[in-house]
């Protein structure tokens, strides 16, 4: 509950937001920039002309209600909608307001996370049975194909055992070679989960919240995350003209929006990093996988980076801003020439030289 509210704040997208369920029929998009106070401290220094941010982008769609696997409510268009997504944002409501309905009737994360959980465990089941049954068949084939579909259908009946359960695919013991099987499935509960508490002003500051205490405890199951927010406080933060939020925050006792936190535990949760490219005309964060190498950041930029690459001169944005300077930097020998195959850190400033 406070889910379109929340994308509300987090994107200023003017999404619905309602008090009655099923507000969200179709899918609202949103750009969320991602806030990294590296960027402006780099741009206060180099004074460019732009400055650009790197990018999260929020889907808020309809709400999910139990008998969803069996279209209830907006049940099938929901799950459709989140088939794309690299992750979800799970909006546990964990505040009592007698004007703000509750499809379920009383206040209970765990329950409400159980709904879900329960609903997309049935879903998978459905798609893990039809994938089930063709492979069934290939299995009786001789030579390597058989093999391969002998060894898959192997996978498949221990996935559909623990789905059965009502376990997400996420929670269940796999090896990686198994859940990249399993990926060309799209699986719904194999998706990294992020849960927000969302409560009220007056649970601001309440460390021993039990509702909200019950949210962090699924999480930490999940070797998952939660952030705790407002999502009424965050909508009305953003109406704020820029100069007024630090007061308005200071007078509710926090620090930033719970929306920053939201955004960058997301970033976390999806294995991403950033790195930047800098200069006089403009100073941008990018966002890659952790682990990507030069030449694949490269191509993050434009693909005739990556096809002509030739190579990388990198130095750490902590290096950057000590020394004043990229001339000091190279100067004092931190800026490195670095080949195809270097694994780019993150915060690292990048100049790519290319040719095509």
């Amino acid at each position: 509950m406070g889910k379109s509210t929340l994308f509300n704040a987090l994107a200023a997208a003017g999404a619905e937001a309602a008090n009655y369920p099923f507000c969200t029929i179709e899918p609202n998009v949103g750009i969320v920039p991602v806030p990294d106070d590296r960027l402006d401290r780099i741009a206060d220094l180099i004074k460019p002309k732009k400055k650009t941010p790197t990018t999260l982008e929020f889907v808020d769609i309809a709400g999910l209600v139990r008998g969803a696997s069996k279209g209830e409510g907006l049940g099938n268009q929901f799950l459709a909608n989140i088939r794309e997504v690299d992750a979800l944002l799970h909006v546990l409501r964990c505040f009592e307001d007698p004007n703000v309905v509750h499809v379920e009737g009383q206040i209970d994360p765990r329950r409400d996370k159980e709904v879900v959980d329960t609903e997309l465990c049935l879903k998978d089941l459905e798609t893990v049975e039809r994938r089930r049954e063709r492979t069934l068949k290939a299995a009786k084939a001789a030579g390597k194909a058989g093999d391969e579909a002998r060894l898959e259908l192997a996978i498949l009946d221990r996935v559909r055992s623990e789905l059965d359960k009502a376990v997400p695919v996420r929670a269940m013991t796999l090896s990686a070679e198994d859940r990249l099987r399993l990926r060309e499935l799209f699986l719904l509960t194999e998706k990294p989960v992020l849960y927000v508490a969302n409560i009220d002003e007056s649970q601001l500051g309440n460390q021993d919240d039990p509702a909200v205490r019950v949210v962090r405890e699924l999480a930490a199951a999940e070797n998952s995350e939660a952030v705790v927010l407002a999502a009424r406080i965050e909508a009305e933060i953003q109406q704020l003209p820029p100069a007024e939020r630090p007061g308005f925050l200071e007078s509710i006792g926090l620090d930033e929006p719970g929306l920053h936190k939201v955004v960058r535990t997301g970033y976390h949760l999806l294995g991403l990093l950033t790195f930047f490219t800098i200069g006089e005309d403009e100073c941008r964060a990018w966002t890659i996988h952790r682990g990507w190498r030069a030449v694949q950041a490269a191509g993050a930029i434009h693909t005739d980076f990556e096809r002509g690459f030739i190579k990388a001169e990198v130095m750490s944005w902590t290096d950057l801003l000590a020394f004043g300077s990229e001339a000091l930097v190279r100067e004092k020998g931190l800026l490195r020439i670095e080949g195809k195959d270097y694994v780019v850190q993150d915060g690292d400033c990048i100049h790519f030289r290319f040719n095509v």
